[in-house]
């Protein structure tokens, strides 16, 4: 696997070996020990996933300490910009942003820290999006940053007027009225 640092520490984009032939394509999506070894000492616990239709935008999300989870994505069908932001007090990249278009042709993954929101945007006409999390889900620990704030600087790559978002996801705090739970260090 290639893995790619990007301008947030933590948060890498990962390419996997491909190996391609008359019959079609093979790759490994996850091993443990070479991620170990390359990108963190992390133990996932749980797989999920979400099937949604082109313009859906789901995040800024977290969960908050001591329920935090750092993730792994990637998409097994379709096309999603994928968004990491960095909501860790002291950071040299508070407030900034990686993004990265994830869809079944790259095979590409990104993997976010604890203390990184995360969001994305669906691109092409569905998505199926997969990510392992290395803590459970705890829903009294759910959090986030209003995902059309303007102060982050994401250009989505889809028209606001054919977004679909929650409306939890509508009435998270911007990121100037959020106090992050997550320091860094």
């Amino acid at each position: 696997m290639n893995v790619i640092k990007t301008d947030i520490e933590g948060v890498v984009i990962i390419e996997p070996r491909i190996f391609t032939d008359a019959r079609g394509y093979f790759f490994e999506s996850f091993s443990e020990r070479d991620f170990c070894r390359e990108v963190s000492e992390v133990r996932f616990v749980q797989d999920n996933e979400s099937k949604s239709a082109y313009g859906v935008m789901r995040g800024l999300h977290f969960q908050r300490p001591p329920f935090a989870q750092s993730k792994l994505v990637r998409v097994t069908k379709g096309a999603v910009l994928d968004v990491a932001v960095d909501i860790r007090k002291g950071s040299p990249t508070y407030g900034k942003h990686v993004a990265v278009e994830l869809t079944e042709e790259n095979h590409r993954q990104m993997f976010m820290p604890k203390g990184i929101a995360h969001g994305f945007a669906v691109l092409s006409e569905e998505a199926v999006f997969q990510y392992k999390c290395d803590n459970f889900y705890a829903p009294q620990a759910d959090g986030g940053i209003c995902i059309t704030d303007e102060s982050l600087g994401i250009d989505w790559k889809i028209p606001m007027e054919a977004a679909i978002m929650s409306e939890k996801d509508k009435k998270h705090p911007m990121l100037k009225d959020f106090d992050s739970p997550f320091e860094y260090i």
